[in-house]
């Protein structure tokens, strides 16, 4: 078998590569090493480009200092919004700005974070209207109930928290179902306080019924909670009264209420007018008292005729 050269030449043999040598460096003055000389930079001086931008920046600093100490920008109004429960009186007292402080001058987070320290308050924003005006947007919370204890009315919002307290001066409140406090317990109460779970579950359930719910023809249901019985129920003008007793985290949970509730109802329907007092041991079981049926009175005796 013959072969026929392909036509193309042979690569050439590659050339062998040297391993590289690590040579240390000598010490100076040694046959080694190599000597460098340092090089010296003459500075750029101060260009006529850099004299004007140091010029610049003085000039700004002097308008700022001009305009934090002006009397132009010295604030004259406060301008309040948001708020129901809390007076503008006592937002103004939490800022607690000087008179006539400079616009410039404040730090509207701080003046946030004052607002936040008052309980009514849930979000707070301040912000400054050139030349001379303070801007607060307040979220009070929601209240939900009014809490009486003694002489003294809060309002309770969803958490149980007592985070404003009523007055003469302000709203009354009067839309609101009242609960009436009279444990021991009540006469530390105050704004700050938080009602504990339980009772603030108790108390949501039973302040929100109106007299169609138990299908009375009372107009008004009065609500309270006391040491002797728990949570009682009192209709007006009818003046009947429903013990719905104490409630507990686990035993006797709020949850028994719309039972009981329902069985209000009933032990109400065409009784009502006869009915003094129920008791509701739970949803199931109840029993009520019945008014007492007035003595008739004596027949008069005839009287002589003359």
């Amino acid at each position: 078998m013959t072969t026929r050269p392909s036509g193309r030449r042979p690569a050439p043999a590659a050339r062998p590569v040297r391993p590289a040598v690590f040579r240390p460096a000598g010490r100076p003055g040694s046959a080694g090493s190599r000597r460098t000389h340092p090089v010296r930079r003459a500075s750029a001086g101060v260009t006529p480009v850099r004299a004007g931008a140091l010029l610049a920046l003085l000039a700004g600093v002097a308008g700022l200092y001009g305009v934090a100490t002006t009397e132009a920008f010295a604030l004259q109004r406060t301008e309040v919004t948001g708020n129901t429960w809390t007076s503008d009186d006592e937002i103004r007292a939490a800022l607690a700005l000087p008179e006539d402080h400079n616009a410039f001058a404040l730090r509207t987070a701080d003046l946030a974070g004052r607002l936040l320290r008052i309980p009514a308050v849930r979000t707070a924003e301040v912000s400054v209207a050139l030349p001379d005006e303070v801007r607060v947007a307040v979220t009070e919370r929601d209240a939900l109930m009014a809490w009486k204890a003694g002489d003294r009315r809060f309002l309770v919002d969803g958490s149980g928290l007592l985070f404003a307290e009523l007055d003469d001066t302000g709203p009354t409140g009067e839309a609101l179902p009242v609960i009436d406090d009279r444990r021991a317990v009540a006469a530390a109460l105050g704004v700050g306080s938080v009602l504990d779970a339980v009772t603030l579950d108790a108390a949501l359930r039973l302040g929100a019924l109106v007299p169609a719910d138990i299908g009375s023809s009372a107009t008004n249901l009065e609500l309270r909670v006391d040491d002797t019985d728990g949570f009682v129920m009192r209709g007006r003008p009818v003046d009947w009264t429903a013990v719905f007793g104490f409630y507990t985290p686990t035993l006797r949970t709020p949850e028994l209420i719309p039972g009981q509730v329902r069985l209000l109802q009933y032990l109400l329907l065409g009784r009502e007018d006869n009915v003094l007092k129920v008791i509701l041991a739970d949803e199931r079981s109840g029993t009520y008292v019945p008014r007492a049926t007035p003595k008739p009175t004596a027949k008069p005796s005839a009287t002589p005729e003359p």
